[in-house]
C-alpha cells in the first residue's frame, strides 16, 4: 500500500504542482505525519522533491522531473478523459481505481497534451441515464462480478417478470449497464440470455469453471439483442391532435412510445402528431388523460373508446351527457 501511495504522491505533484502536506493528506486519506515520512522516502529514493515553507509553501518537484506517455494519438488520449458514469464505476468497486488511473495518465502526458485532456474532461460529460430512470438495488452485483472475473459458473435465483422465482446455473459472459440498469449476459444450456441484475434474488459462485463461446463479442451481442427486441415490439400507430401549449409536456410524459411526425401548428394553435405505441391500452391512456387538450384522430376505434371513457366519467359524476352540462 505504501508503494502505491508514494506513486500517487509523485503523480499528484507532477500534475498539480506545489501541494501542501495537508492537501496531500486529505487526498490520500492519511495523516500529515505520514506524508512527511513518505517525502523522506521519496527523497532517499532519488526523487527530487522540494519543501518550501511559508503560507504559500508546500511540496513540489523539480520542473525537469517529468515522464512522457508515448504511442497514443491526441484523439485517443482525449477519449480516455471523457467522464465515465461514477455510480456505475462505484457499483463495480472501481471508482477510486478509475480516478487513480486518470491521475497517473495525466501525470505522464507532456504539458500541451495535459492541457488538452483537462480541457476535454471539463467540457464533456457522458450520462447514460434518462431523467425518469431510478437507481436499482443490485446487492448481488459484486458477487456476480467476482464470478465473472474468476471465470466460474454461477447459481442464481432469478425473479422473472411474472414474479415467479427460478433457479439457473449460468456461465457468465459479461456485464452491461444500460443507463443506470445493470444486466448479466450469460450462457444457459447453450443459449445466450440476458438477466436484469436487480431481479437476481441470490447468487452463488460455483467451483466449476465457466465456458465461453469461441469468439463471443459482448458489445456485438448487446447491439443485436437491442435491435431484435425493438423489431419484435408490438406496434400500435395513432394520430393525435394536440394543443401546442402542452405538446412539449405531452412528449416528455411518453414512456414506451415513439413520436414519428409532428406537423406545424395550425391557425388555432394545435398540432397533428403521429405516435407509435406498444399497445392500444397505452394509446387510450394518453388519448383520454388530457381533457380537452388532446384529440384522437385515428384510428377510429381508438377515438370511439376515448368517447366511451368520456361518457363514463360524466356518468360517474352524475352529469347527463345529452345536456352537455
Amino acid at each position: 500500500m505504501r508503494a502505491d501511495r508514494l506513486l500517487s504522491i509523485l503523480l499528484l505533484l507532477q500534475t498539480g504542482g506545489r501541494m501542501s502536506a495537508r492537501e496531500l493528506a486529505e487526498r490520500l486519506e492519511v495523516s500529515q505525519r505520514t506524508i512527511h515520512r513518505d517525502m523522506e522516502a521519496l527523497s532517499t529514493a532519488g526523487v527530487p522533491v522540494i519543501a518550501e515553507r511559508g503560507s504559500n509553501g508546500g511540496w513540489s518537484l523539480l520542473e525537469a522531473y517529468r515522464t512522457n506517455l508515448t504511442g497514443m494519438t491526441q484523439s485517443e488520449i482525449q477519449a480516455l478523459f471523457l467522464s465515465q458514469p461514477p455510480r456505475l464505476l462505484a457499483d463495480l468497486g472501481l471508482r477510486g481505481a478509475a480516478e487513480g488511473a486518470l491521475v497517473k495518465l495525466l501525470a505522464s502526458l507532456p504539458s500541451t497534451q495535459r492541457q488538452d485532456a483537462e480541457f476535454m474532461r471539463a467540457r464533456i460529460h457522458i450520462d447514460g441515464a434518462g431523467w425518469k430512470q431510478t437507481v436499482e438495488s443490485v446487492p448481488c452485483l459484486p458477487l456476480i462480478q467476482e464470478g465473472l472475473w474468476r471465470e466460474r459458473k454461477l447459481r442464481v435465483l432469478y425473479e422473472r417478470s411474472d414474479h415467479v422465482c427460478v433457479e439457473r446455473v449460468v456461465d457468465p459472459l459479461g456485464l452491461v449497464a444500460k443507463g443506470s440498469t445493470w444486466y448479466l449476459v450469460a450462457e444457459v444450456e447453450g443459449d445466450v440470455r440476458t438477466y436484469r441484475i436487480s431481479r437476481v434474488q441470490d447468487a452463488t459462485i460455483l467451483e466449476e469453471p465457466s465456458a465461453r463461446p469461441e469468439g463471443f463479442d459482448l458489445a456485438g451481442y448487446w447491439e443485436q439483442s437491442k435491435a431484435d427486441f425493438q423489431a419484435n415490439l408490438p406496434r400500435y400507430p395513432a394520430r393525435f391532435r394536440i394543443a401546442s401549449s402542452i405538446l412539449f409536456f405531452f412528449q416528455g410524459m411518453l414512456r414506451y412510445a415513439r413520436v414519428e411526425r409532428v406537423e406545424p401548428p395550425d391557425a388555432d394553435g394545435w398540432q397533428v402528431v403521429d405516435i407509435v405505441f406498444d399497445v392500444e391500452e397505452e394509446a387510450l391512456l394518453y388519448g383520454s388523460g388530457y381533457g380537452g387538450m388532446v384529440e384522437v384522430l385515428e384510428p377510429v376505434e381508438l377515438r370511439d373508446k376515448v368517447k366511451a371513457q368520456a361518457r363514463a366519467v360524466l356518468t360517474l359524476y352524475g352529469i347527463d351527457d345529452s345536456t352537455k352540462s
